[in-house]
């Protein structure tokens, strides 16, 4: 993977991509806050060298590099998931590219699910811990230690120095940011009932189909991470409706201006 690792970074390096300092991954619907990136320079997924093909409809499928608040980013608008039938490798790709071009933090959103009933359609939830269900790891492969220690430290996988400063922030700017944990399945259907109540009684707030992955993967490489899930949709397991995943994506697009707003303000304080 290495020779492959390193044909990507020279690519993108040739496109102007120049020690970006943050790495930004953007989840479903949340595509927009590379409206803030100024000068930007975009590379289309099928352009780079090895990179995989984003296949969701509403993910767009490029990098795109520049400056927020002052400081250099590369933002990743579309990511790749297990249910599009990539493996754990090609998911976290971006981030092993990502971490080699330069960045030092990596900054992650994704919409979910709120099986915490307490938390509602529409807020946000800075992500405390995760439990990984998808039933892998991105880092079961021979040559792992080539990359890093192969049995990868997860006692603290968000950075707590950053989650502190977002929840500052929030509460500067008067927006509701809730805190959990997230649970990560592989999709694409949607739960059962009887499956969010399992989910509920480990310990989830909320549910997804992505993160975990890209978040043990820079834990492997050191990279610290803060993560935001827009909850788009209320997993009662006792008054479950059928999901309309139009309404998904635009309760999304709704609260992504906040989303932003937090992001950009922690970018500048960093």
């Amino acid at each position: 993977m290495k020779d492959e690792l390193l044909e990507s970074v020279a690519y993108l390096k040739n496109k102007g991509f120049d020690k970006p300092e943050i790495g930004i991954v953007l989840g479903t619907g949340l595509g927009k806050l590379v409206d803030s990136v100024e000068d930007p320079i975009e590379a289309h997924y099928n352009h780079i060298p090895f990179f995989p093909l984003a296949t969701v409809e509403f993910h767009s499928g490029k990098l795109v590099y520049g400056t927020i608040s002052g400081k250099k980013v590369v933002v990743m608008q579309g990511r790749f998931h297990l249910y599009e039938g990539y493996d754990f490798l090609d998911i976290t790709y971006p981030i092993r590219v990502m971490h080699m071009l330069g960045i030092s933090k990596l900054f992650i959103s994704n919409a979910a699910g709120a099986v915490n009933l307490d938390y509602k359609k529409g807020d946000m939830m800075l992500i405390e811990d995760h439990i990984n269900l998808q039933g892998g790891s991105p880092l079961a492969f021979k040559g792992v230690s080539d990359f890093g220690e192969r049995f990868a430290d997860m006692s603290e996988p968000y950075d707590l120095d950053m989650r502190n400063k977002l929840t500052a922030i929030a509460k500067e700017l008067n927006i509701s940011l809730k805190s959990g944990v997230y649970a990560s399945v592989v999709g694409p259907q949607l739960e059962t009932k009887a499956e969010y109540r399992m989910i509920k009684l480990i310990g989830a707030d909320a549910v997804g189909m992505s993160t975990v992955p890209e978040v043990i993967v820079a834990n492997h490489l050191s990279l610290p991470i803060v993560a935001v899930s827009v909850l788009t949709d209320e997993c009662d397991p006792d008054n479950l409706k059928p999901v309309d995943i139009s309404e998904i994506i635009a309760i999304a697009e709704k609260t992504e201006p906040k989303m932003v707003q937090l992001f950009q303000e922690l970018i500048k304080q960093l």
